[in-house]
């Protein structure tokens, strides 16, 4: 099994091409299943989630090439199967995608219930409600979801209990296809939703409030195909937005957009982080000095988000001062604190806060990854640590993070990957 090994105390300097969004690319790769046309799709990052989408979308006869540098072309000219099997779908939660609009065009879908991370229940019952109400009839047999709607589904007003990324984008989806108009309401608004829904308006949906907590699908009968690139990963922007705070130095962040990082790099500043916007992306640095503790609270989009928590922990961790971090989003996302205490972090979790006291300085340690944040996580603080680090189980990197160790390494880090 892979590992990551690390020689920290090196600062940072140069430029990250910042890739294409993970949690845009699966959406929008999902998306083809709508239409018999090809959707083309560019600035898609290789990952381990891109492969595996892949694999389970090909299965329901989606055919899938190659289009130039960070391309791919999907065309479903014809679904050749509406079952989404386990041995798939538990590899990766965002397969659950498929539902929504399997049931739209083929009128049923059988998908297995997830898998993911491990941070928590994360059910799916959202989108079933959802489905549910727009018509379709839904069962639970042998692990697997059964969706009928043979008549097709039906425009109707869906209230979320609260805010799902997930849920919004399965529903906005199958909507396109469902007679009538749809109305979501407590829809999400990160800015990945955004995307799929200007994808979704390229391919002839009618769509409004893109951005807003209320959408509104007006369904059509058909959708065409589309070429559409995928906006820059936030999540790996702001990752290297702490990577530079935690290691000094300064890095530009190519391609990478304030806007979908107001919250993380209002609080960044704060804690005395320089931060620039240029042209071409953001600028982020720090001179050496310490910086300063800093609060947050994980919230859906517009607030701080939760992919980037774990990241946090490890900057707050070396921070003058004593910070509280409070998770919102999922019940089991500080499995992350136990490895950074062992490189020395002062961490005491009560509940859903974590309350970090910084100290000056942090030990390489063999560590462990236990989701794909908490992986990163671990890297950033291995760049501050004295001495070196091992991070084991980085398989979960590779579902994430596109190239990290080379994207570090040309900006001065001492890191590689060990191959067993």
């Amino acid at each position: 099994m892979d590992r990551i090994w690390v020689q920290g105390g090196r600062p940072l300097d140069g430029t990250v091409p910042i890739s294409g969004a993970k949690n845009a690319a699966l959406p929008l790769m999902v998306a083809s299943l709508l239409t018999e046309e090809a959707v083309e799709l560019e600035n898609v990052p290789r990952l381990a989630d891109i492969s595996l989408l892949t694999d389970i979308l090909a299965q329901h006869g989606v055919a899938i090439e190659p289009l130039g540098a960070g391309g791919l072309r999907l065309q479903a000219r014809e679904i050749a199967s509406t079952t989404a099997p386990y041995d798939l779908v538990r590899k990766m939660r965002a397969s659950f995608l498929v539902s929504g609009p399997l049931v739209a065009r083929c009128g049923e879908a059988q998908v297995s219930l997830p898998g993911g991370c491990a941070i928590g229940a994360r059910p799916v019952d959202l989108h079933l409600r959802g489905l549910e109400a727009l018509g379709a009839q839904i069962a639970l047999a042998d692990g697997y979801v059964l969706a009928r709607a043979p008549k097709g589904l039906k425009g109707a007003r869906v209230v979320f209990p609260f805010v799902s990324v997930g849920a919004t984008e399965n529903l906005v989806m199958a909507a396109c296809l469902a007679q009538g108009t749809t109305v979501l309401e407590n829809a999400a608004q990160e800015p990945e939703i955004g995307d799929l829904v200007a994808c979704l308006q390229a391919m002839g949906a009618d769509i409004e409030g893109a951005g807003t907590s209320r959408l509104v699908v007006r369904g059509a009968g058909r959708l065409k195909g589309v070429r559409h690139a995928v906006l820059p990963d936030r999540i790996e922007a702001g990752t290297f937005a702490m990577a530079a705070a935690i290691a000094g130095g300064s890095l530009t962040l190519a391609g990478a957009r304030a806007r979908d990082l107001e919250a993380p790099l209002r609080v960044l500043a704060e804690a005395g982080i320089e931060i620039s916007e240029g042209p071409g992306g953001l600028t982020v640095a720090r001179n050496g000095a310490r910086f300063a503790a800093r609060d947050v609270v994980t919230e859906p989009f517009p607030g701080f988000p939760t992919d980037l928590q774990a990241q946090f922990m490890a900057l707050m961790s070396l921070a003058e001062g004593t910070s509280h971090i409070k998770e919102t989003i999922f019940e089991n996302r500080f499995m992350h604190a136990p490895e950074l205490m062992r490189m020395g972090a002062r961490i005491l979790i009560r509940g859903q806060t974590a309350e970090v006291a910084g100290v000056e300085r942090l030990k390489g340690a063999p560590v462990m990854a236990t989701d794909l944040r908490a992986s990163v996580s671990l890297v950033l603080a291995a760049l501050a640590a004295e001495g070196e680090t091992i991070v084991n189980r980085v398989y979960h990197l590779d579902r994430g993070f596109e190239r990290l160790e080379e994207k570090l390494s040309r900006c001065g880090a001492l890191i590689r990957r060990l191959t067993d």
